[in-house]
């Protein structure tokens, strides 16, 4: 029998015989008999505990922890079970509403993320060479001098602050704030990569960028359309919501380029050419307008510029549809049909129709279908964008982002002042952290910074083409690893670059392996969410507590205590925690939690104290599946975790949000419409609703958003108490810190954010209108002059290069050279960069081997049979060595890879760390696909281009 390169690794080391079963990996990977018991985890239709080790008194009392698990964004519940300070069993949670005891793999091994043998013990420094172990006090010593001597030198702009989705909302949070403080808006996390697309596209159609019901009212769709999503692997328990659905009657279309997990499920699946969406999504409506299907009177009072999608749409019959997306007529038209037979219907989506240079416009093409069919604020209905990370939904909602403060204020003077009020500091004092002058013609505070998708060409870049004043000089990389990005050998560049990197994880991640650096490099241990407490949001918005289930292992700290600790060097400490009560050096977690409600009013994050958060947390059983609302007792008539907005005061005991945009209901009761974002009128037509307003509502119209002055003239000004309008004076509903407008709107049946018509046409983005775009790397030169991409232009302080990118494959044959479309997904097994879970042995020992799925006739035709190893290279030339999988699973001229692989580069094994004598290695490494990823971004987010790219495949 053949070895991989990974089990040739384990035998050479074990001297283990040829082949490994399933004990045998375990047992060669250094896993003790305490933990055996995981192999066998799924027996007689139940969930097994997973026991820990023997050395653990058995008759130790056990204490049970609350936690979530810290995958996909699901947020499914667990209880860990604790004895003697130990993490020794866990179960999953039967009665929580969300998961109702389904485990994925990852759930499944969630208590090995905290035990496992790979982590980062303690601070390191790379000295000469070699790991040098550090003590904390010399750790944030060295960090903050460098700091400050950069910020000296080159300004704060030259520090970057990469951020992460696995903080708690409070870390999310606290990080924004310390970038704030320290003076830059160069600050980001990997929502930038996955769904920032949907947060521009969705947000500038309707008001708010998030999905708009949840998981489980999923199980009241009578059609479900999957677009460029898996979640079969990529978010399994929610499978258990879909095929509810299924089994009640529900249609499941998948538009995929592959034949996945997800489509074996599908009534319809139909397998689009990588980057044709909105073509395809024109020819659906198309079909829908012409013959009638649409919902008129929805589109009438909810719907602006419909007429001219229609027109759009028009561009696109089912012959040129069919052409550009390379499927049957048939299909679409079915597509189409079924939808519009099988009301109300769900459209779901991932990071197969965001990674893309037109990844905002293919969002909204999503949205506009919805609106077409009148499926928008309905029980079974809606948008739903299933996201990766336990808290990618918080960490955006938080403005861990380069272009906006905390709640989607932006960075407009007006957003720092209300800001600067929430936290009780002179505006003086907070702009005179940042940069002077201007960049752009707007002051550096109030532009927006590199994006983490592009922060290496911040390195690299010739700085007079870089609207900031130096380069980047200096990088944290807290909880994000960077083979998740595009370009892989410019990163590496940039990381040698660098004069300091500084990793904050509990593993090493690639930012602290893949450089060829000596010197300047620090691993920083911090703990895992399960080492610490505080609030995250899944993705339908819902708010849960994850209990501390054991007291931070190894030399590891809390990512606040880090932050904190930090602060004290550079000097802002005291504002920094200014409103916020300090123990020993942890900022108060519930603390920071209060001040998020006090200032995030934007999105109604205002009425999730912690104790009604918690409260919802150790009740999980009084929620109802169906529909998330308790039916009775203390909770009666709230929604599980206070979706968002969960409007007013925690003491006005809002139910929270489950539908957004759902006139049926009084918005005391959770009840909505779309939002009056973007004005009244537009060139002289009216964008507010025409004769629909949510249930109660003494506005029986559309109307605005609410200000002070609008209360004083509907004469609701004296509704407020005399403490109200003193603050709600010159305020509007965004920024009165009293609550006292929200409270009065609300009072009064309305809404405090107004009542508009979703836009069809964003006026302010490069294509108003969603338009196909062919992809830089297109396979399909004879469609570039019909349907070219975006000039080169300056997005924020990056240039950014469309057309010399499209122009130069056809210039030098790139296409004939690299003829096979490459694309990227989730495997069930892993998450995100794979540092984690790869280091997890009951994860690793299932997927030991980095692989690109090729079909048979492109296989045959390059003389490649299953399981060969081959070099797979990119368009611009990475190159990266895996294995070959022959399947039908993707048609002939398109290959799929999974992006959870790091470690080997070029085909050359990566060095890693040893901490406390054992190395930091996962037990699986291999190519990351991204390597051999290419240059592209949409212009609106600088979303990478991931999903349609092209490489040409090799016998190695």
């Amino acid at each position: 029998m053949k070895l991989t390169p990974n089990q040739q690794a384990v035998a050479t080391k074990t001297d283990a015989p040829l082949g490994l079963n399933r004990r045998q990996f375990l047992k060669n990977a250094g896993i003790t008999t305490g933990g055996i018991a995981a192999a066998s985890m799924l027996g007689a239709g139940m969930v097994k505990r997973v026991e820990a080790a023997s050395h653990v008194d058995p008759n130790a009392p056990t204490e049970i922890k609350r936690t979530v698990c810290s995958a996909c964004a699901v947020g499914c519940g667990v209880y860990a079970e604790v004895q003697n300070g130990v993490w020794t069993g866990q179960e999953p949670a039967f009665d929580h509403p969300f998961n109702r005891g389904g485990h994925c793999a990852k759930g499944a091994a969630l208590r090995e993320h905290g035990h496992s043998i790979k982590r980062v013990k303690y601070p390191m420094k790379l000295e000469g060479g070699k790991w040098k172990k550090l003590s904390w006090e010399q750790a944030i010593e060295e960090v903050g001098n460098q700091m400050l001597k950069i910020r000296e030198e080159s300004g704060p702009d030259s520090v970057y602050f990469m951020g992460s989705a696995k903080f708690s909302n409070e870390g999310c949070y606290m990080y924004r704030k310390f970038a704030a403080m320290w003076g830059t808006n160069n600050v980001d996390h990997s929502a930038r990569i996955c769904h920032s697309t949907t947060v521009a596209g969705v947000a500038n159609t309707w008001g708010y960028g998030a999905m708009t019901n949840s998981f489980n009212d999923i199980r009241h769709a009578k059609a479900i359309f999957f677009i460029g999503s898996n979640p079969a692997e990529a978010h399994p328990v929610s499978m258990q919501h879909i095929l509810t659905a299924k089994e009640r009657g529900a249609k499941i279309i998948v538009i995929d380029p592959r034949f996945s997990r997800t489509a074996a499920h599908s009534d319809l699946h139909v397998g689009i050419r990588p980057g044709t969406d909105i073509p395809f999504i024109y020819g659906m409506l198309n079909v829908i307008f012409e013959n009638g299907w649409h919902d008129q009177t929805f589109i009438d009072q909810r719907v602006w510029a419909m007429d001219e999608i229609r027109q759009e749409a028009a561009k696109f019959p089912l012959a040129e549809a069919a052409e550009v997306c390379g499927v049957e007529e048939q299909a679409i038209y079915n597509a189409a049909k079924m939808m519009a037979e099988n009301r109300p219907g769900s459209v779901v989506w991932c990071m197969g129709g965001t990674q893309h240079t037109v990844g905002n416009a293919n969002t909204r093409a999503y949205c506009l279908l919805q609106l077409a069919l009148g499926n928008m604020g309905k029980s079974g209905g809606g948008t739903n964008i299933f996201r990766g990370h336990d808290n990618v939904q918080g960490a955006t909602d938080l403005g861990l982002l380069f272009d906006t403060l905390p709640g989607y204020y932006g960075l407009t003077s007006a957003a720092w002042k209300h800001w600067t009020h929430v936290w009780d500091l002179e505006e003086s004092w907070v702009n005179g952290r940042f940069d002077q002058g201007e960049y752009l013609g707007k002051k550096p505070q109030n532009t927006p910074g590199m994006p983490c998708s592009r922060w290496h060409d911040g390195v690299l870049e010739d700085k007079q083409k870089l609207a900031q004043r130096d380069n980047i000089r200096m990088a944290f990389f807290w909880g994000q690893s960077v083979n998740t990005e595009t370009r892989q050998r410019d990163v590496r560049d940039a990381l040698d670059k660098m004069d300091t990197v500084v990793v904050v994880d509990p593993y090493p991640t690639m930012a602290g392996v893949m450089h060829r650096r000596k010197d300047g490099v620090y691993l920083l241990p911090a703990c895992t969410q399960f080492e610490s407490t505080g609030s995250l949001s899944n993705s339908g918005r819902s708010v849960q507590w994850r209990e501390q289930v054991v007291e931070p292992l190894f030399d590891s700290k809390n990512d606040i205590e880090i932050m904190y600790l930090l602060a004290k060097k550079v000097g802002f400490a005291e504002q920094y925690t200014k409103r916020i009560q300090v123990k020993g050096n942890a900022p108060v977690v519930e603390d920071i939690t209060r001040e998020i409600n006090r200032g995030m009013w934007t999105i109604g994050m205002s009425g999730q104290s912690p104790e009604r958060i918690k409260a919802h947390t150790m009740n999980w059983g009084s929620f109802n599946v169906e529909d998330l609302q308790a039916k009775g007792g203390e909770f009666k008539g709230e929604t599980y975790g206070l979706p968002w907005p969960c409007w007013g005061t925690a003491e006005q005991k809002h139910p929270g949000t489950h539908i957004l945009y759902d006139t049926s209901k009084h918005v005391l009761q959770g009840g909505g419409n779309f939002r009056a974002r973007y004005g009244v009128e537009y060139q002289g037509e009216n964008i507010l609703a025409d004769g629909s307003f949510s249930l109660g509502a003494e506005i029986e119209d559309g109307y605005p958003e609410f200000t002070a002055d609008m209360l004083k003239q509907l004469g609701w000004w004296d509704d407020l108490t005399a403490e109200e309008k003193a603050e709600a004076e010159g305020k509007n509903w965004k920024t009165d810190l009293s609550g006292g407008i929200v409270r009065v709107a609300m009072k009064h049946g309305c809404i405090p954010f107004g009542n508009a018509k979703a836009r069809c046409k964003v006026w302010t983005f490069p294509d108003p209108m969603p338009v196909h775009r062919e992809p830089l790397y297109t396979p399909r030169r004879d469609l570039i002059a019909k349907y070219p991409t975006y000039d080169d232009m300056q997005v924020h302080r990056l240039p950014t290069l469309y057309k010399t990118i499209q122009d130069k494959v056809i210039s030098e044959n790139l296409d004939k050279k690299y003829p096979l479309v490459m694309t990227s997904g989730r495997l069930v097994e892993y998450e995100g960069g794979g540092e984690e879970s790869r280091s997890n042995p009951w994860l690793a020992e299932l997927q030991q081997e980095m692989f690109i799925e090729i079909n048979p006739v492109d296989a045959a035709d390059r003389g490649l049979r299953d399981g060969d190893t081959v070099w797979v290279e990119g368009a611009e030339g990475g190159r990266i060595k895996v294995q070959a999988m022959v399947t039908e699973r993707v048609k002939p001229g398109v290959t799929w890879m999974p992006y959870h692989f790091a470690g080997v580069m070029h085909g050359v094994d990566l060095e890693y760390p040893e901490s406390g004598d054992i190395s930091t290695k996962p037990f699986v490494v291999g190519e990351s696909c991204n390597t051999a990823m290419t240059y592209g971004y949409d212009p609106i987010t600088q979303m990478q281009e991931t999903k349609s790219s092209l490489c040409q495949i090799e016998k190695a």
